[in-house]
């Protein structure tokens, strides 16, 4: 038996989750068939699970439980939000853009053609300029990338966090560093301050120190301020008659 060689679509599918390439060929923005006479029936949804064609809302109940994206358009060009599809899918050296207050990737290459002056970065497939710190403008780059055999290229999430992701909701901004820094210095301060263990110091009618602990005596404590002097002597003593003076 001879050596098996692997065609076009099954190196896709070797590199790529099944559903991707469905998803950055389908047809989207186009009347249901299914549903020609209702309102609103363009089809805008995706099936990962089915990796079929794209459908519209009134189609989404004949897929229940499943996983299902949303497809956008912006100047002219398929998108889908970020906090939907890296859910799935690995996204880095991805660009990415902010449209209508959401963060966004676009689905297929964006071809440019005039380069403009200054650009330093440019899309590795499609030549597109962009960030410094990105490599493509779309995820059908990326997986062109893939195919020249760039070993450190994955769109697999497994590793990630060191196990592999399950699907839960994740935002990008949810774990930014300051986030973080200010996640652990209030859980800090909270452990601190425990109810349990407040002790309050305050003075009795005949000026003695008192104390009521709800806890432990070696627990955090609170302690009021100490309270002013009050002089009753210098309280009484009236002012002298006030003396004009001369002309």
């Amino acid at each position: 038996m001879g050596p098996m060689i692997r065609t076009e679509e099954q190196e896709e599918d070797y590199m790529s989750p099944p559903w991707l390439m469905p998803m950055l060929r389908g047809s989207y923005f186009v009347p249901c068939l299914i549903h020609a006479d209702s309102n609103k029936n363009e089809c805008n949804l995706f099936c990962l699970d089915c990796a079929g064609n794209a459908f519209c809302s009134y189609c989404l109940v004949k897929h229940k439980d499943h996983r299902v994206v949303q497809i956008r358009r912006s100047s002219y060009h398929n998108v889908v939000r970020v906090n939907e599809i890296q859910k799935y899918i690995d996204i880095s050296c991805v660009q990415t853009y902010i449209i209508n207050s959401a963060k966004i990737v676009f689905l297929n290459e964006r071809p440019q053609p005039r380069i403009g002056k200054g650009v330093t970065n440019n899309c590795e497939i499609c030549c597109r300029s962009l960030l410094d710190s990105f490599r493509f403008c779309s995820l059908g780059c990326k997986l062109g990338g893939m195919k020249r055999g760039d070993q450190s290229l994955t769109f697999s999430l497994r590793g990630k966090h060191g196990r592999e992701y399950q699907g839960g909701s994740e935002s990008d901004e949810a774990t930014t560093p300051t986030k973080l820094r200010k996640t652990n210095a209030f859980n800090r301060l909270m452990s601190g301050l425990s109810i349990s263990t407040v002790r309050l110091d305050y003075y009795g009618p005949g000026g003695d120190q008192r104390s009521l602990s709800s806890g432990d005596e070696g627990g955090f404590s609170f302690s009021p301020g100490t309270p002013p002097i009050y002089n009753h002597r210098n309280s009484s003593r009236r002012k002298g008659i006030p003396h004009r003076a001369p002309f």
